[in-house]
């Protein structure tokens, strides 16, 4: 067949672009959501491998490099390496920018793309960011960003000071001033990344940073629509609360103190023995705090009781506040959860709280997002046994109970381990890039992304019934 000579026009030459361009922009939310923090992850790999400088001995290979960006971008905090002992000081630089990109949220990094790809903010963004309209009153989406990123850097800021402050004496202005930086993003970012070797067990009789790097961890979990929520209020101009900050802050200061109560019962005479009174307080208050979900450890979960382990494991999967720097399943779908539980027991229709009933649309996504959580953990957990090389019965069931801990960390993007991580199969840290980076998107962000835009006429089946129970 003879080759075709047709000339070519100029227009031709930047149809192609502009059309891809006009494509970007009719991307949905939840896809531009999944796109950036994809790329994200991929400039952060790439870093890690061709990057001069990062290193102090031999560089990480392909796999680790993708688990680490991974990690900081999804501000898990699961780690491969040590990594005080194997990044220099460019390396953790390096670490701790991605962790700060990632860290912004899924709103603000929704609205950042969005405004890129030069969309107004709608009706799907607000969806994807978590229902922001239906539970902020006040102010517009510029405004938002403007409040996340200044809140961001004025909280790490105050807490990189008073960690400073802490550390001073010990370890020198100018490596405690690093650290203090370093560990101050981390924790507000609740990715649990620490440049020590130990992460927080060196620092399990020292109070005062446990609790500055724990009320960094709540900052940053809450979510930033309760934080404009409670300005809003603080300045006046509203005159209560919204539900949706209500349920958060009720939900997280019962976790908080429920939690606490039972870590320091559970492990008085075990992880927290030989402690002063304080630091005991302290310590069982910081393992309530870190599940939701930062991945600081003070003690180690290796040697906790059964009980404390089941305990954390329950914390990582209710996660933080809905639009935060958290993950898991969100402490307003726990919440909702119990709620629902209660009004099917007192026999009432609707779901009601602080005077107000929450739509049933609603209360169908956080039953839809606790399943989805649920068998999105045992799908995971399936190919992370399949990829671990075969052991004896009894270690393999010990080694069960490690990979359900690690996998669940990985999904609610908690950080914690027991020691497990680096030991791991590379198809097993394969598997768990995945879950981290499926954990910060979002199931919902996912599943939107994969949907086809096209307009469905509504309407239903007949009504036939199924037994339950």
């Amino acid at each position: 067949m003879p080759l075709s000579c047709a000339p070519v026009k100029a227009d031709d030459l930047f149809s192609k672009p502009l059309r891809s361009l006009d494509e970007l922009a009719d991307l949905s939310a939840s896809q531009l959501l999944v796109i950036s923090f994809v790329g994200l992850v991929t400039i952060g790999w790439v870093g890690f491998l061709i990057l001069p400088g990062l290193y102090e001995g031999a560089p990480l290979g392909w796999v680790d490099a993708l688990f680490i960006s991974t990690s900081a971008v999804c501000v898990t905090g699961l780690s491969t390496i040590d990594v005080s002992n194997v990044l220099s000081f460019w390396g953790e630089l390096w670490l701790v920018l991605l962790i700060q990109a990632g860290g912004l949220g899924i709103l603000t990094f929704a609205a950042m793309v969005v405004a890129a790809a030069g969309r107004r903010s709608g009706l799907d963004v607000e969806e994807a960011a978590g229902g922001f309209s239906s539970v902020l009153l006040n102010g517009t989406p510029r405004q938002m960003l403007r409040t996340i990123l200044g809140v961001t850097i004025a909280v790490e800021a105050v807490g990189a000071l008073l960690l400073c402050l802490s550390w001073w004496g010990e370890f020198g202005f100018m490596h405690s001033l690093w650290l203090a930086v370093f560990h101050s993003v981390s924790a507000f970012c609740n990715a649990g990344f620490s440049l020590f070797s130990d992460n927080l067990m060196g620092q399990r009789t020292h109070p005062f940073v446990l609790l500055v790097i724990g009320a960094l961890i709540v900052g940053g979990g809450i979510g930033f629509p309760v934080i404009q929520d409670v300005r809003f209020r603080l300045r006046k101009r509203q005159r209560r609360l919204t539900t949706h900050t209500r349920v958060v802050l009720t939900a997280t200061a019962v976790l908080l103190l429920g939690g606490a109560g039972f870590f320091l019962f559970f492990e008085w005479s075990r992880e927290l023995a030989g402690l002063a009174f304080v630091d005991r307080v302290v310590n069982a208050l910081f393992m309530s705090i870190t599940p939701r979900t930062a991945g600081f450890n003070s003690v180690d979960y290796d040697g906790i009781t059964n009980a404390s382990l089941f305990l954390t494991f329950a914390l990582m999967w209710i996660g933080g506040g809905p639009a935060s720097t958290a993950g898991g399943a969100k402490v307003t779908t726990a919440a909702l959860l119990a709620l629902v539980l209660w009004a099917r027991l007192r026999g009432d229709v609707h779901v009601s709280v602080a005077g107000r009933t929450v739509p049933g649309e609603t209360v169908n996504r956080a039953t839809g997002l606790a399943v989805g959580m649920t068998l999105i953990l045992l799908v995971f957990l399936t190919l992370m046994v399949a990829f671990e090389p075969a052991i004896s019965v009894d270690a393999e069931r010990a080694q069960l109970v490690r990979l359900v801990f690690e996998v669940q960390s990985a999904l609610s993007t908690v950080g914690l381990s027991m020691d497990l991580t680096p030991t791991l199969a590379n198809g097993s840290k394969l598997t768990l890039v995945g879950v981290m980076l499926l954990g910060r998107v979002g199931p919902l962000a996912v599943l939107g992304a994969m949907a086809l835009r096209s307009q469905r006429t509504s309407f239903r089946y007949a009504h036939e019934d199924v037994l339950i129970g």
